[in-house]
């Protein structure tokens, strides 16, 4: 069994996730209960509550759950994020490797994010929620990210990222100095999150960090030339597109 806290403070919306979990997660069994930091400080403090994950609302009567968070000794569980939709909060979360489900809840979601839970492994918490308070604090300045990969949780700077490459639901991620980390999500999901960070899907299978692109050999079809002299190819349906970013890019920021 799944060993569960919930922190939420409004007793409906508390009532709706038990029930979903009942339903849809019988693996799931819930411990404990909070409607405030406060009370959630008492509830972890007690030796004998030992969860293995915790379903946390992140906006409390009391403040933030992040002060709550910040006093506990050990995070050695889990984190699911139950929120309303709000950007940051989502990004934060994506890129710190923290589950999250938005509210209203749907079931498949839970369900997906119950079965990334990882019981009693070195999850490092501490650190993913100093990426997500980062990020969540200050967009704009954010410059690292967690990666959830088959063999543990890696933590890089977003500008040592060379490229990724697509492996049937799985996505083998270069760094630079020859690193190669093998996660267990999808290319599309990085395409999205790290487009702000000048990273570009040239192929079904490849995004690349254009900082790291040395040439563009033009011709049929045409394919990149990156720093580390592996050739990529640009598929022919995403060419116009590519070719449109490069000229961007050769004009620079408009002033």
């Amino acid at each position: 069994m799944i060993k569960a806290i919930i922190v939420e403070d409004e007793i409906k919306g508390r009532n709706n996730l038990k029930n979903l979990l009942k339903q849809h997660c019988e693996q799931v069994e819930i411990i404990g209960e909070a409607g405030t930091n406060s009370e959630a400080l008492v509830l972890l403090s007690d030796e004998t509550i030992e969860p293995d994950v915790a379903f946390l609302d992140i906006s409390l009567p009391d403040g933030l759950i992040f002060q709550m968070l910040s006093q506990l000794e050990n995070l050695d569980f889990e984190i699911i994020f139950v929120t309303a939709y709000e950007e940051y909060a989502i990004k934060a979360c994506e890129y710190s490797s923290i589950g999250y489900i938005l509210k209203p809840i749907d079931p498949d979601a839970l369900k997906e994010a119950v079965s990334r839970i990882r019981i009693r492994t070195k999850n490092q918490m501490d650190k993913r929620l100093e990426i997500f308070s980062a990020y969540y604090n200050n967009p704009n300045a954010f410059s690292k990210m967690s990666i959830s990969a088959v063999d543990g949780i890696y933590f890089v700077n977003i500008k040592d990222i060379v490229r990724f490459e697509a492996e049937d639901n799985y996505t083998h991620i270069y760094l630079n100095g020859g690193e190669r980390i093998t996660a267990s999500r999808t290319i599309k999901s990085y395409e999205d999150l790290l487009a702000p960070f000048n990273f570009y899907r040239v192929h079904k299978r490849h995004v690349i960090n254009l900082n790291y692109m040395r040439k563009f050999v033009k011709g049929e079809g045409g394919f990149v030339i990156m720093d580390d002299n592996i050739k990529i190819e640009v598929s022919r349906r995403r060419r116009p597109a590519f070719m449109e970013q490069l000229r961007r890019l050769q004009e620079g920021p408009v002033q």
